[in-house]
Formats: structure tokens, sequence, C-alpha cells
């Protein structure tokens, strides 16, 4: 057997800078990377879900109930993984897991999806109730937790992430709970409040939840990388950033 090359020996064992250099890891030494504009932009989209929850909260006479409906688990995780993401944008941190930002979009999505395409679906527990007094709040909080919410985690995943981000797996991983859920709503109709959906919305909701999903991967295996600024670190070498 051979014995190591002196360079090998080297670079494994040198203590001045350039050695240093070459063990240490990537992220050890890459600058932090801002994003102020992001950080910015999903700072209203928390503060847009909500408003959009507290107005609702206010339209309806039992607010505990709107803790059962899809529409507000969905904004209420939308407010939590937006304020996350906008510290993390601001702080240069690692930002979400597409997992879990995929899974949101998906989540925001669904509803807004029953409530503009499917209208006799409109009363499941997937939507909102129905306002005791429809008015103006009513019709803001629809506009905002219908509208404006889904579109601004659209425009976030699409302006402001990478792409490629979502794998295979989350195929079947998102739907998971949007399905559990349709098949409580199903058996136990009481627990929502909501009346139980028909054969005919139930099959229609479980096609949407499951092609959501398959959708969104599509989208993101094709879609333009936003410009983002990065910094390339050498893989190999010992140089410094380039």
């Amino acid at each position: 057997m051979s014995e190591p090359t002196r360079t090998s020996q080297s670079t494994r064992h040198a203590t001045d800078p350039a050695g240093a250099a070459a063990r240490t890891p990537a992220a050890a030494v890459a600058p932090t990377s801002r994003h102020p504009l992001a950080a910015a932009f999903r700072v209203l989209l928390t503060t847009a879900a909500l408003t959009g929850l507290l107005l609702a909260a206010l339209a309806t006479t039992g607010p505990a109930q709107l803790l059962t409906r899809f529409a507000v688990q969905a904004n209420i995780a939308s407010v939590l993984v937006s304020a996350c993401a906008a510290h993390r944008a601001w702080t240069g941190r690692r930002p979400v897991s597409p997992r879990i930002t995929g899974g949101l979009l998906l989540f925001l999505w669904l509803p807004a999806l029953i409530h503009y395409v499917f209208p006799a679906a409109d009363s499941t527990a997937f939507t909102l109730p129905a306002a005791s007094t429809p008015g103006v709040t009513q019709a803001l909080c629809h506009q905002l937790l219908y509208t404006v919410v889904p579109l601004a985690a659209l425009a976030d995943w699409l302006l402001l992430t990478t792409p490629r981000g979502f794998r295979l797996p989350y195929a079947w991983q998102w739907p998971a709970y949007p399905l559990l859920f349709l098949a409580v709503t199903l058996a136990f109709p009481a627990t929502s409040g909501a009346p139980s959906p028909t054969a005919t919305t139930a099959v229609s909701i479980g096609i949407a939840i499951c092609a959501l999903p398959l959708i969104a991967l599509g989208i993101d295996q094709v879609r333009p990388a936003p410009r983002l600024h990065n910094n390339r670190i050498s893989p190999t070498g010992i140089s410094p950033l380039k």
C-alpha cells in the first residue's frame, strides 16, 4: 500500500489559515444572506391572515366554533409559518422547509377553491360558517381569507423561494390531514357544526385534495428561479469565497 502523499498530509494537519479554511464547513464561513423585502412581504401576509381571522370571529356568534373549520385552521398555520419565515428572512437564517411551506400553500388554496369553484360545498366544514348578520365584516373577511392570503402565499412561493424544493413523497404527505379531516366530517358532522357533505361534494373535495399536490409539484419543477443574491462556495479548494 502506498503512503499518503505529502500534499494530503499537509492539508489534513495544516494549522495555517489556508489549511484551516480547507477543513472548515462551507456553512460556517458563508456570509449571512438577509432578505428584508421578503421579510416585509411575509409580515404583510401574516397581518392579512390575522386580520381575516379576527373579522371572522367578529362576524359569527360562536367564535370557538371557528377552530373546527379547515379554512380557519389553515390561516392560523399561515400566521405562525409566515411570521417564522419573515423572521428567518430578516435575520438571514435557513428558510422554512419546503415540506411545511408547500403544505401550507395547499391548505390555504383548498378552502378558496371550494368557495369559488364548488359553490355546493361552500357550507361544509372546509369553509367559514355563515355570519349571523352578513355585511361588510363578513365580505372583508372572505376577501382576506379566500383571496388575499392564498394569492399572497402563491406569490411568496413563486417569487421569493427557489424552485425544485418540492419532493415526490410530499404528494402523499400533504393530503394526509385534509383527507383525515374530510373523513371526520363525514363520520361525525356534529363535531364541526356544519352539515355533512353529500357524496358528490365529498368526492369533488377528495379529488381536489389529491390533485393540488401533483399540480404544485409539476409547477415547481418548471418554474424559473427568482433572482436571489447567493454566494457560491468553492467545493474543494482552499481559496476564499468566489
